[in-house]
């Protein structure tokens, strides 16, 4: 942008203004003008002038270009965006038309965006709420770790860091058991199910025994014990990784420091640097990544989104796991996807076949209905079982990222670049979807009215009326 000339820059002021801290007073103060002609100029009720500009920029050491030069352009692309949801589909929206108001009305153009904003969070609200879902009691424990580990992307440095040292010993010792008998003077001994009662895992102290349930596969034996090594040895980073983390009840607390335990495990056993490595060299096979590191196909995928290391970020990954009532027991999201706060998810999706499969994994092209695209794989994952009449789980796990991520995996090599009829149109859940022509909807879409059907019936479930309210 150019600075010969006036411009209104309100909103970028305001915001600047409470980045640094200040009230109107202090900025007037600091520029040598009246506190009514910072008000004005926050209110976009005066220009501001080049003169206003090169003083902020000496005043306060900042870029003018990047203070002045992009601001429209990216209010013009957030406000392109909101109004790609489906909510406005049968309005003509020109992206010129959202430019002009962006650059031209900025405080409307930002008070749309909040609007927008609320409206989909009490989409979302009032969606887990008509499913049953909604998280209150012990269910805020579940989302408050959700929330805990979006915001840290699901990766943790410190956490991978110390791992690592741990995964160097046990390679010195010859394994985890040798590990522990050497530094704890702890037994692993391998028992019978009845004995240990239901548990897989248990720590005797008095006794200095590790017990594992026999009934255990070779790759969840590894995780037990790399579990048992995070509790013993790394109590310090857990600590420090839930220091200061959001939790109000003693029962996310709980969940959280589990929850950074089994992370702890999984770097245990796929340290960073050799995973990430690994995973760029063999295109993200997960089977493959599984047997390299000996692991199951579910930790696998889990710790491929962690790979979020401030300088060595990987593809960023989403992973879900559902069971067969479409339940969601695990979901970590590290690339974006816009998961519904619990359960009733789309059956468009593979995922939700996976669990009468026999383990083969499915590639699918998705869609959301605001454009958003991605690809997963998803395949049948098993736990339990181990012996005669012990109850099997079966359930299934997705992992995805963004379309534009996808040709570094292995599962598209040699394929051509997918076609617009090769997406498969998801939506998140069907109470947040607008897609008013899906013949698999289960449930209306929030704020659409339901016309009868007296006279006609569509093939979709439901038929709407074109006003939206």
């Amino acid at each position: 942008m150019s600075i010969d000339r006036a411009t209104y820059m309100g909103p970028r002021l305001r915001r600047l203004r409470r980045d640094l801290g200040l009230t109107q007073p202090g900025m007037a103060g600091d520029l040598g003008v009246s506190v009514s002609y910072v008000s004005l100029l926050e209110s976009n009720q005066r220009p501001l002038t080049a003169d206003m500009l090169l003083r902020l920029a000496r005043t306060y050491r900042i870029d003018v270009a990047e203070f002045a030069g992009d601001g429209g352009e990216r209010s013009a692309a957030r406000l392109q965006s909101a109004l790609k949801d489906p909510l406005f589909a049968d309005i003509d929206l020109p992206a010129l038309q959202a430019a002009d108001v962006a650059t031209n009305f900025p405080g409307i153009a930002e008070a749309f965006l909040r609007l927008h904003t609320a409206y989909r969070e009490e989409q979302r609200a009032l969606a887990d709420r008509g499913t049953g879902g909604g998280e209150s009691g012990e269910g805020d424990a579940v989302a408050e770790v959700r929330r805990f580990l979006a915001v840290r992307r699901n990766c943790f440095p410190a956490l991978d860091e110390a791992a690592e040292g741990i995964a160097a010993a046990l390679n010195d010792h010859d394994g985890a058991a040798a590990y522990l008998t050497a530094r704890h003077r702890l037994r692993v001994r391998i028992l019978p199910s009845a004995v240990l009662a239901g548990m897989v895992r248990r720590h005797d102290p008095h006794n200095r025994a590790i017990y594992l349930d026999e009934a255990l596969d070779r790759e969840s034996r590894a995780f037990q014990l790399a579990l048992q090594i995070a509790y013993l040895d790394l109590r310090a980073p857990l600590d420090d990784a839930l220091e200061g983390a959001p939790l109000s009840t003693e029962n996310g607390r709980r969940l959280a420091r589990r929850t950074l335990a089994n992370y702890a495990a999984g770097a245990i056993l796929m340290p960073y640097a050799a995973f990430a490595k690994a995973a760029d060299d063999k295109g993200y096979d997960v089977e493959l990544l599984a047997r390299l590191f000996g692991t199951s196909f579910e930790q696998t995928a889990h710790r491929l989104t962690t790979l979020q290391k401030p300088g060595h970020e990987r593809i960023p990954f989403f992973f879900v796991r559902v069971d067969a009532a479409g339940n969601v027991s695990k979901r970590l999201d590290g690339a974006g996807f816009p998961f519904a706060g619990h359960g009733g998810g789309c059956s468009l999706w593979s995922l939700h076949d996976m669990v009468r499969t026999q383990g083969e994994i499915v590639t699918q092209w998705l869609e959301l209905p605001d454009g958003q695209r991605f690809f997963s794989i998803a395949r049948l994952v098993t736990s339990g079982g181990g012996g005669h009449g012990a109850p099997l789980l079966r359930r299934a796990v997705a992992l995805g990222c963004a379309a534009e991520h996808a040709a570094r995996l292995a599962y598209t090599q040699g394929r051509p670049a997918p076609a617009a009829e090769d997406f498969t149109p998801i939506g998140i859940t069907c109470s947040l979807c607008q897609r008013d022509s899906c013949v698999a909807r289960a449930l209306p879409p929030i704020g659409r009215q339901i016309l009868p059907d007296d006279y006609h019936r569509r093939r979709a479930p439901f038929g709407f009326a074109d006003d939206i309210g």
